[in-house]
């Protein structure tokens, strides 16, 4: 059950690690976890890199520690539900925030 847990986190890191390593990559700003405020506001675009970056180490070292095979069992639908899920927080998170920020 822990690695299905596992799976689940990584799945979530990973998809999180996108939009960071993206927007940091092409130079542009987007919010973290240590901007002004948290979540919110804008970071640097290095620091978004190294968030990014962390975010996909942390997840591959989880599904290091509990692989998955690619196919329709439990260990790849967590690591599934996990993007999807932690996927469709951040996306609905943001638009909040960008329909506030206008």
């Amino acid at each position: 059950m822990l690695a299905l847990f596992e799976n689940f986190v990584a799945g979530a890191l990973l998809c999180n690690s996108i939009p960071h390593l993206a927007a940091g990559l092409r130079g542009e700003p987007f919010p973290s976890p240590f901007a002004s405020p948290p979540g919110i506001g804008n970071s640097r675009p290095l620091a978004n890199v190294f968030w990014g970056l962390f975010n996909a180490v942390a997840g591959i070292l989880l599904l290091h520690h509990a692989p998955v095979a690619v196919g329709l069992t439990p260990s790849f639908l967590s690591v599934v539900m996990g993007a999807l899920l932690g996927g469709s927080y951040v996306a609905l998170h943001f638009e909040r925030v960008r329909k506030s920020t206008k």
